[in-house]
Protein backbone atom coordinates (compact mmCIF):
# COMPACT_ATOMS: atom_id res chain seq x y z
CA UNK A 1 0.00 0.00 0.00
CA UNK A 2 2.85 2.21 0.77
CA UNK A 3 4.04 2.60 -2.54
CA UNK A 4 0.75 2.73 -4.16
CA UNK A 5 -0.38 6.02 -1.99
CA UNK A 6 3.51 7.77 -2.32
CA UNK A 7 2.75 7.67 -5.90
CA UNK A 8 -0.61 9.13 -5.76
CA UNK A 9 1.10 12.02 -3.85
CA UNK A 10 3.79 11.92 -6.38
CA UNK A 11 1.75 12.65 -9.08
CA UNK A 12 -0.91 14.95 -8.10
CA UNK A 13 0.52 16.78 -5.04
CA UNK A 14 4.34 16.75 -6.65
CA UNK A 15 5.58 15.64 -3.61
CA UNK A 16 9.63 15.19 -4.00
CA UNK A 17 11.36 11.43 -3.35
CA UNK A 18 11.95 12.78 -0.27
CA UNK A 19 8.87 11.58 1.33
CA UNK A 20 9.99 7.82 0.36
CA UNK A 21 10.30 7.12 4.22
CA UNK A 22 7.98 9.04 5.63
CA UNK A 23 4.91 7.14 7.49
CA UNK A 24 2.34 7.37 4.87
CA UNK A 25 -0.21 7.96 7.45
CA UNK A 26 1.12 11.53 7.80
CA UNK A 27 -0.54 12.29 4.47
CA UNK A 28 -3.82 11.46 4.73
CA UNK A 29 -5.43 14.67 4.96
CA UNK A 30 -3.43 15.58 1.87
CA UNK A 31 -4.55 12.45 0.58
CA UNK A 32 -8.12 13.47 1.52
CA UNK A 33 -8.05 17.33 -0.28
CA UNK A 34 -6.57 15.94 -3.32
CA UNK A 35 -9.95 14.22 -3.33
CA UNK A 36 -11.83 17.12 -3.34
CA UNK A 37 -10.69 18.61 -6.57
CA UNK A 38 -12.95 17.19 -9.52
CA UNK A 39 -11.04 15.78 -12.93
CA UNK A 40 -12.19 16.64 -16.26
CA UNK A 41 -15.08 13.75 -16.45
CA UNK A 42 -16.16 12.83 -13.08
CA UNK A 43 -17.45 15.68 -11.07
CA UNK A 44 -18.71 15.43 -7.67
CA UNK A 45 -21.41 17.99 -8.26
CA UNK A 46 -22.90 16.36 -11.00
CA UNK A 47 -23.19 12.76 -8.86
CA UNK A 48 -24.09 14.84 -5.54
CA UNK A 49 -27.45 16.38 -7.71
CA UNK A 50 -30.00 14.83 -6.46
CA UNK A 51 -28.65 12.18 -4.80
CA UNK A 52 -31.15 9.99 -3.15
CA UNK A 53 -28.96 8.19 -0.42
CA UNK A 54 -28.66 9.09 3.07
CA UNK A 55 -25.31 8.45 3.64
CA UNK A 56 -23.82 6.41 0.68
CA UNK A 57 -21.61 9.07 -1.48
CA UNK A 58 -22.29 11.46 0.41
CA UNK A 59 -18.76 12.07 1.11
CA UNK A 60 -16.81 11.67 -2.69
CA UNK A 61 -13.30 11.51 -3.02
CA UNK A 62 -11.93 11.95 -6.65
CA UNK A 63 -8.80 10.95 -8.10
CA UNK A 64 -7.59 11.84 -12.06
CA UNK A 65 -5.29 8.68 -11.59
CA UNK A 66 -4.63 5.76 -8.97
CA UNK A 67 -3.35 2.36 -9.11
CA UNK A 68 -6.46 0.69 -7.22
CA UNK A 69 -9.15 2.54 -5.80
CA UNK A 70 -9.90 -0.29 -3.32
CA UNK A 71 -6.27 1.01 -1.85
CA UNK A 72 -7.02 4.37 -1.36
CA UNK A 73 -10.13 3.22 0.20
CA UNK A 74 -8.76 1.17 2.74
CA UNK A 75 -6.17 3.87 3.10
CA UNK A 76 -8.55 6.43 3.99
CA UNK A 77 -10.81 3.68 5.91
CA UNK A 78 -7.85 3.43 8.52
CA UNK A 79 -7.46 7.00 8.86
CA UNK A 80 -11.32 7.72 10.23
CA UNK A 81 -12.88 8.33 7.06
CA UNK A 82 -16.27 6.98 7.81
CA UNK A 83 -19.20 4.75 6.48
CA UNK A 84 -20.53 5.19 2.94
CA UNK A 85 -17.83 7.32 1.65
CA UNK A 86 -16.48 6.43 -1.81
CA UNK A 87 -13.74 6.77 -4.06
CA UNK A 88 -13.72 7.27 -8.00
CA UNK A 89 -10.84 7.70 -10.08
CA UNK A 90 -10.68 8.44 -14.15
CA UNK A 91 -7.99 5.74 -14.70
CA UNK A 92 -6.64 2.72 -12.80
CA UNK A 93 -2.82 1.47 -13.41
CA UNK A 94 -3.21 -1.64 -11.14
CA UNK A 95 -6.72 -2.50 -10.55
CA UNK A 96 -7.35 -5.76 -8.58
CA UNK A 97 -9.58 -8.32 -9.23
CA UNK A 98 -10.07 -11.82 -7.64
CA UNK A 99 -7.30 -14.39 -7.07
CA UNK A 100 -4.70 -11.55 -7.06
CA UNK A 101 -5.67 -10.52 -10.90
CA UNK A 102 -4.81 -7.30 -12.11
CA UNK A 103 -5.61 -4.74 -14.75
CA UNK A 104 -5.11 -1.32 -16.43
CA UNK A 105 -8.56 0.58 -16.20
CA UNK A 106 -8.64 3.36 -18.72
CA UNK A 107 -10.30 6.83 -18.90
CA UNK A 108 -14.08 6.00 -19.91
CA UNK A 109 -15.47 3.32 -17.46
CA UNK A 110 -16.14 3.55 -14.64
CA UNK A 111 -13.95 2.86 -11.14
CA UNK A 112 -14.90 3.15 -7.84
CA UNK A 113 -14.94 1.76 -4.30
CA UNK A 114 -17.47 2.22 -1.45
CA UNK A 115 -16.07 1.72 2.15
CA UNK A 116 -18.68 0.15 4.58
CA UNK A 117 -18.92 -0.38 8.26
CA UNK A 118 -21.26 -3.40 8.57
CA UNK A 119 -21.72 -4.90 11.84
CA UNK A 120 -21.21 -8.88 10.54
CA UNK A 121 -19.36 -11.59 10.81
CA UNK A 122 -16.22 -11.96 8.02
CA UNK A 123 -18.69 -15.38 6.46
CA UNK A 124 -21.14 -12.72 5.43
CA UNK A 125 -18.75 -10.30 2.74
CA UNK A 126 -19.71 -13.10 0.05
CA UNK A 127 -23.59 -11.67 0.69
CA UNK A 128 -22.17 -8.30 0.53
CA UNK A 129 -20.88 -9.41 -3.70
CA UNK A 130 -24.22 -10.26 -4.23
CA UNK A 131 -25.85 -7.62 -2.86
CA UNK A 132 -23.44 -5.26 -4.85
CA UNK A 133 -24.51 -7.30 -7.86
CA UNK A 134 -27.91 -6.55 -7.44
CA UNK A 135 -27.72 -3.13 -7.13
CA UNK A 136 -24.47 -2.72 -10.35
CA UNK A 137 -28.01 -4.79 -12.33
CA UNK A 138 -30.59 -2.71 -11.54
CA UNK A 139 -28.19 0.50 -11.66
CA UNK A 140 -27.75 -0.52 -15.68
CA UNK A 141 -31.78 -1.54 -16.60
CA UNK A 142 -32.49 2.22 -14.90
CA UNK A 143 -30.04 3.17 -17.90
CA UNK A 144 -32.20 0.99 -20.58
CA UNK A 145 -29.45 -2.29 -20.37
CA UNK A 146 -32.27 -5.24 -21.01
CA UNK A 147 -31.74 -8.38 -19.04
CA UNK A 148 -28.30 -7.82 -17.44
CA UNK A 149 -27.18 -10.80 -15.39
CA UNK A 150 -24.96 -11.63 -12.83
CA UNK A 151 -22.34 -14.74 -13.38
CA UNK A 152 -21.63 -15.66 -9.59
CA UNK A 153 -20.05 -14.77 -7.54
CA UNK A 154 -18.59 -11.04 -8.98
CA UNK A 155 -19.81 -10.18 -12.41
CA UNK A 156 -22.37 -8.76 -14.50
CA UNK A 157 -22.77 -9.75 -17.99
CA UNK A 158 -24.62 -8.55 -21.09
CA UNK A 159 -25.57 -10.89 -23.97
CA UNK A 160 -23.21 -13.02 -22.06
CA UNK A 161 -20.20 -10.65 -22.26
CA UNK A 162 -18.79 -9.11 -19.34
CA UNK A 163 -19.54 -5.55 -18.62
CA UNK A 164 -19.05 -4.84 -14.92
CA UNK A 165 -16.63 -6.76 -12.17
CA UNK A 166 -16.79 -6.06 -8.16
CA UNK A 167 -13.90 -7.12 -5.57
CA UNK A 168 -15.16 -6.35 -2.00
CA UNK A 169 -12.14 -7.14 0.28
CA UNK A 170 -12.54 -6.84 4.41
CA UNK A 171 -10.35 -4.64 6.47
CA UNK A 172 -10.09 -6.96 9.28
CA UNK A 173 -8.93 -5.80 13.32
CA UNK A 174 -7.56 -8.66 14.89
CA UNK A 175 -10.93 -11.23 14.69
CA UNK A 176 -13.96 -8.95 13.68
CA UNK A 177 -14.36 -6.78 10.27
CA UNK A 178 -13.23 -2.89 10.87
CA UNK A 179 -14.59 -1.53 7.24
CA UNK A 180 -15.36 -3.62 3.97
CA UNK A 181 -14.94 -2.31 0.80
CA UNK A 182 -16.42 -2.76 -2.26
CA UNK A 183 -14.68 -1.90 -5.64
CA UNK A 184 -16.78 -1.82 -8.96
CA UNK A 185 -15.27 -1.78 -12.16
CA UNK A 186 -17.87 -0.78 -15.06
CA UNK A 187 -16.80 -0.62 -18.80
CA UNK A 188 -19.17 2.61 -19.46
CA UNK A 189 -17.66 4.23 -22.38
CA UNK A 190 -15.15 1.91 -24.02
CA UNK A 191 -14.90 0.54 -27.61
CA UNK A 192 -13.35 -2.89 -28.25
CA UNK A 193 -9.76 -1.81 -29.03
CA UNK A 194 -10.02 -0.56 -25.44
CA UNK A 195 -9.69 -4.06 -24.09
CA UNK A 196 -7.19 -6.69 -24.25
CA UNK A 197 -6.88 -8.30 -27.60
CA UNK A 198 -7.56 -12.11 -25.29
CA UNK A 199 -10.16 -9.98 -23.84
CA UNK A 200 -12.23 -8.50 -26.62
CA UNK A 201 -14.38 -11.87 -27.32
CA UNK A 202 -15.95 -12.14 -24.06
CA UNK A 203 -15.99 -8.39 -22.83
CA UNK A 204 -18.28 -5.34 -23.94
CA UNK A 205 -19.43 -2.30 -22.59
CA UNK A 206 -22.51 0.19 -22.16
CA UNK A 207 -21.55 2.38 -24.93
CA UNK A 208 -21.01 -0.71 -27.01
CA UNK A 209 -23.97 -2.34 -25.94
CA UNK A 210 -26.79 0.71 -25.73
CA UNK A 211 -25.41 2.23 -28.75
CA UNK A 212 -24.56 5.38 -27.10
CA UNK A 213 -22.31 7.28 -25.08
CA UNK A 214 -23.12 6.97 -20.96
CA UNK A 215 -23.13 9.56 -18.48
CA UNK A 216 -20.52 8.33 -15.99
CA UNK A 217 -21.76 10.42 -13.13
CA UNK A 218 -25.29 9.93 -13.52
CA UNK A 219 -24.25 6.46 -13.87
CA UNK A 220 -22.54 6.95 -10.74
CA UNK A 221 -25.23 8.51 -8.78
CA UNK A 222 -27.63 5.69 -9.92
CA UNK A 223 -25.34 3.19 -9.13
CA UNK A 224 -25.12 4.45 -5.20
CA UNK A 225 -28.43 4.95 -5.06
CA UNK A 226 -28.90 1.67 -5.93
CA UNK A 227 -26.37 -0.07 -3.20
CA UNK A 228 -27.43 1.76 -0.46
CA UNK A 229 -30.62 0.23 -1.20
CA UNK A 230 -29.73 -3.11 -1.02
CA UNK A 231 -26.93 -2.57 1.32
CA UNK A 232 -29.72 -1.70 3.98
CA UNK A 233 -31.95 -5.16 3.11
CA UNK A 234 -28.35 -6.86 3.92
CA UNK A 235 -28.60 -4.45 7.17
CA UNK A 236 -31.71 -5.63 8.32
CA UNK A 237 -30.72 -9.01 7.72
CA UNK A 238 -33.51 -9.10 4.57
CA UNK A 239 -30.62 -11.97 3.06
CA UNK A 240 -33.31 -13.62 1.37
CA UNK A 241 -34.83 -10.65 -0.93
CA UNK A 242 -31.37 -10.21 -1.74
CA UNK A 243 -30.94 -13.41 -2.92
CA UNK A 244 -34.34 -13.85 -5.08
CA UNK A 245 -33.22 -10.24 -6.57
CA UNK A 246 -29.89 -12.39 -7.28
CA UNK A 247 -31.17 -15.57 -8.77
CA UNK A 248 -33.42 -13.50 -10.90
CA UNK A 249 -30.87 -11.94 -12.72
CA UNK A 250 -28.43 -15.36 -12.06
CA UNK A 251 -25.98 -15.94 -15.21
CA UNK A 252 -24.81 -18.98 -13.85
CA UNK A 253 -27.54 -21.04 -12.19
CA UNK A 254 -28.99 -23.96 -14.68
CA UNK A 255 -25.58 -23.99 -16.51
CA UNK A 256 -22.30 -26.33 -16.86
CA UNK A 257 -19.37 -24.82 -14.67
CA UNK A 258 -15.57 -25.56 -14.41
CA UNK A 259 -14.88 -24.95 -10.50
CA UNK A 260 -11.34 -23.66 -9.69
CA UNK A 261 -10.52 -23.58 -6.26
CA UNK A 262 -6.88 -22.80 -4.90
CA UNK A 263 -4.93 -25.30 -4.59
CA UNK A 264 -7.47 -28.16 -5.80
CA UNK A 265 -7.90 -30.28 -8.65
CA UNK A 266 -10.80 -28.34 -10.73
CA UNK A 267 -14.14 -29.96 -11.75
CA UNK A 268 -16.75 -29.74 -13.83
CA UNK A 269 -20.49 -29.43 -12.22
CA UNK A 270 -23.65 -28.63 -12.79
CA UNK A 271 -25.09 -24.91 -11.14
CA UNK A 272 -28.47 -25.82 -9.52
CA UNK A 273 -28.72 -22.85 -7.04
CA UNK A 274 -27.23 -20.62 -4.12
CA UNK A 275 -27.11 -20.88 -0.81
CA UNK A 276 -28.05 -18.40 1.88
CA UNK A 277 -24.94 -17.68 2.59
CA UNK A 278 -23.95 -17.02 -1.25
CA UNK A 279 -22.53 -19.82 -1.63
CA UNK A 280 -22.89 -21.54 -5.54
CA UNK A 281 -24.58 -25.28 -5.03
CA UNK A 282 -23.00 -27.24 -7.77
CA UNK A 283 -24.14 -30.72 -8.13
CA UNK A 284 -20.76 -33.12 -8.90
CA UNK A 285 -20.45 -35.45 -11.75
CA UNK A 286 -20.94 -38.07 -9.43
CA UNK A 287 -24.44 -37.06 -8.19
CA UNK A 288 -23.09 -34.89 -4.76
CA UNK A 289 -23.59 -31.78 -4.14
CA UNK A 290 -21.08 -28.58 -3.30
CA UNK A 291 -21.66 -25.50 -2.06
CA UNK A 292 -18.77 -23.17 -3.10
CA UNK A 293 -18.18 -20.30 -1.08
CA UNK A 294 -14.50 -18.85 -3.30
CA UNK A 295 -12.57 -19.86 -6.18
CA UNK A 296 -13.41 -19.59 -9.91
CA UNK A 297 -16.52 -20.13 -12.08
CA UNK A 298 -16.07 -20.74 -16.04
CA UNK A 299 -19.31 -21.40 -17.88
CA UNK A 300 -19.14 -24.21 -19.87
CA UNK A 301 -22.35 -24.08 -21.87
Amino acid sequence: MKDEILNLLKKEAKISDEIDDADINDFADLIEEIGKNETNHIKSSEISKDLNTRYIGKNLYIYNEVSSTNTIAQFLSQNGIGNGSVVVAEKQTAGRGRSGKSWESPLGGVWLSVILTPDVDYSKIPLITLATGVAVAKALERIGVENPEIKWPNDIMINGKKVCGILTEGVTNFNSIKNVIIGVGIDANLSIEDFPKELQAKTTSLEIELERKINENLLIKIFLEELEQTIELFNSEAYEEILMEWRKRSYTIGKIVEVKKPHKKPYDGYAIGISKEGALIVEKSDGSLEKVISGECIIKN
